[in-house]
């Protein structure tokens, strides 16, 4: 349905000096697809780029180097009216806080007609009853379309912003840590949502989340991003059962399950700079494996069983143990 290949965004930085500019690396060399009535989950630590790839699915950012296709067709070939009609309307959006996602001086009738209006759906009495529709298949009462957002709770504010992003009828959904604001009891009311909007629709959808633990019973398959690289990819069965990334295996051990015994990996060694990434693997300055070799280039890709690749000259391997997990510093100056 939607594919990355190859991309890179890069913002320009004020650095030392007054007309001097540092490149942000946000993005390097993302490849990604999206299958229809598939949820793919990205996670990693803050600062790693998944909003900016969240942007990059949306057509909300143009990407420095790189092709996103949509059906085929380069979103960024497209003129912009077809942008805004073949894709615009495809792609729904469900932001972290849904407080300062929907306007505090509409109703929520409004909220949900306005993109029927924009993007002129149907008559008034098509978009009335869609709306109607909408607040049903979120499961809100009637009565909530008269209310204004900061009348609501929490929970009933994210699903009037999940049925917004359903409006347009989309094919993919992209929800960037929407239960992140919510309280622990309203979480999983969210997330169950979500599993039977897509079981019932047939949405695509791609979930962003710092909480692997999640990720690994909602998504379909995972992304692991460090650093605006995907070092580790593949069903979620496998990138959380058996991680081959040493990365991921660490950000596993963060957020333990109550079904697992988990040994907490403390990670140590400086964290790289996103404007100067070391030459090697973006890892190697905290990374327990690391040697010389994991600082000379960044490692290829390689393909596991039912595509499970990953990016790592060490890997952890189903067979192998945890081993001492006391960071070793690689050699060479991190200084």
């Amino acid at each position: 349905m939607i594919r990355l290949d190859g991309v890179h965004v890069r913002h320009k930085a004020r650095s030392g000096g007054l007309f001097s500019r540092d490149a942000v690396h946000a993005l390097t060399d993302a490849t990604l697809e999206v299958k229809r009535g598939e949820i793919v989950g990205l996670v990693g630590e803050s600062g790693c780029g998944k909003s900016t790839l969240a942007r990059v699915l949306t057509g909300l950012q143009k990407p420095t180097e790189g092709e996103v296709l949509f059906h085929g067709r380069d979103l960024w070939e497209m003129t912009g009216a077809e942008r805004r009609k073949d894709f615009g309307s495809a792609v729904g959006v469900v932001f972290q806080d849904p407080s300062t996602a929907l306007n505090p001086r509409l109703t929520v009738r409004q909220i949900l007609r306005d993109p029927l209006d924009v993007h002129r759906r149907g008559t008034t009495e098509s978009r009335e009853a869609r709306v109607e529709e909408l607040l049903d298949l979120v499961g809100l009462p009637g009565h909530t379309l008269a209310a204004l957002p900061g009348q609501l709770s929490g929970g009933q504010r994210q699903r009037v912003a999940i049925a917004r992003a359903l409006a347009l009828e989309p094919e993919l959904i992209v929800a960037d840590e929407p239960t992140s604001a919510l309280d622990v009891s309203v979480r999983a009311q969210v997330l169950n949502l979500l599993v039977d909007l897509r079981e019932r629709l047939g949405l695509g959808m791609v979930f962003i989340s710092h909480d692997i633990q999640t990720v690994r019973y909602l998504a379909d398959r995972i992304a692991v991003l460090y650093l605006g690289r995907i070092v580790e990819e593949g069903r979620a069965a496998d990138v959380a059962g058996a991680p081959s990334h040493p990365y991921t295996e660490a950000l596993l051990s963060a957020t333990p399950s109550l079904l697992e015994a988990t040994q907490r990996i403390v990670l140590t060694g400086p964290v790289p700079s996103a404007t100067n990434p070391p030459p090697g693997c973006p890892f190697s300055t905290r990374c327990w494996k690391a040697d010389a070799e994991c600082s000379t280039a960044f490692p290829a890709q390689t393909i596991g069983a039912d595509e499970h690749r990953w990016h790592c000259v060490h890997p952890q391997t189903s067979g192998s143990p945890a081993g001492d997990r006391t960071p070793v510093p690689p050699a060479r100056s991190t200084a």
